[in-house]
């Protein structure tokens, strides 16, 4: 049987904390989501907020219980409701991604100074063949880019 993990993304508010948002409103989730169909939940606590995760059979269980009007009414009762809601289909938090991140090389690991212009930085051999040719992007990461 196949699990669709969901989660709501809770942030501390100026005046007010996730926990204390979690505290009022915990038990009215899990029911509502228990007796439509929930499979499985969690909450997890951080310095920065909570995050409630729920799994459910199918999406239409997840679509029919984000409708209720309990669920409505907590997620309208958020500490931040302008930046402070997050929701969005998988486990949240510091749950393992599917597609890691891959580690790319940066400016200044190990590279050379700019001597391509516009932001190229080309490696040549004694002899004066080019080895490859790199260009500095916007986000500081290096790209090959065709050769000249």
């Amino acid at each position: 049987m196949s699990e669709h993990w969901w989660s709501i993304e809770v942030l501390d508010g100026a005046s007010s904390p996730a926990g204390r948002w979690k505290d009022a409103h915990s038990a009215s989730l899990i029911e509502a989501a228990l007796s439509h169909g929930a499979q499985d939940w969690n909450w997890q606590e951080h310095r920065w907020g909570v995050i409630f995760e729920v799994a459910f059979r199918d999406s239409d269980d997840w679509a029919t219980f984000r409708r209720l009007p309990a669920v409505t009414a907590a997620l309208d009762a958020v500490p931040d409701p302008i930046n402070g809601l997050l929701i969005y289909q998988g486990r949240g938090g510091s749950s393992n991604s599917a597609d890691p991140r891959r580690p790319y090389p940066r400016l200044g690991a190990g590279g050379r100074a700019d001597t391509g212009g516009a932001g190229a930085d080309t490696r040549r051999e004694a002899d004066g063949s080019r080895l490859m040719s790199l260009r500095v992007h916007g986000n500081g990461r290096l790209r090959p880019v065709a050769a000249r």
